[in-house]
């Protein structure tokens, strides 16, 4: 495979190691999610570190509003967090 589909299947076996823990498979709740960024992402899980952040950051992942977030929900979130991590890059590599 090349690296972009290695990629790919590594974001969704991630997705699925924490949704599977508890309640519906497809789905993560905002505890699996918490554990999910804080051990996948330790750099951001620093700016998540208040439940308040975390409800925040459910609430805007959570487009259908079912209090959970599903796999297009969690593919919305890793695209802003790439998103970011590109811009930081741009701005950071002329130094």
């Amino acid at each position: 495979m090349s690296g972009l589909e290695n990629a790919m299947v590594t974001i969704i076996e991630v997705f699925h190691k924490y949704s599977e823990k508890e309640g519906d498979k497809h789905k993560l709740k905002k505890s699996e999610l918490k554990d999910l960024i804080s051990n996948e992402f330790p750099a951001f899980s620093e700016q998540v570190k208040d439940q308040a952040t975390m409800d925040s950051l459910m609430e805007s992942l959570d487009a259908d509003g079912d209090s959970e977030c599903d796999f297009q929900e969690f593919m919305t979130f890793i695209t802003m967090v790439t998103v970011c991590c590109h811009e930081f890059f741009e701005q950071h590599e002329d130094e």
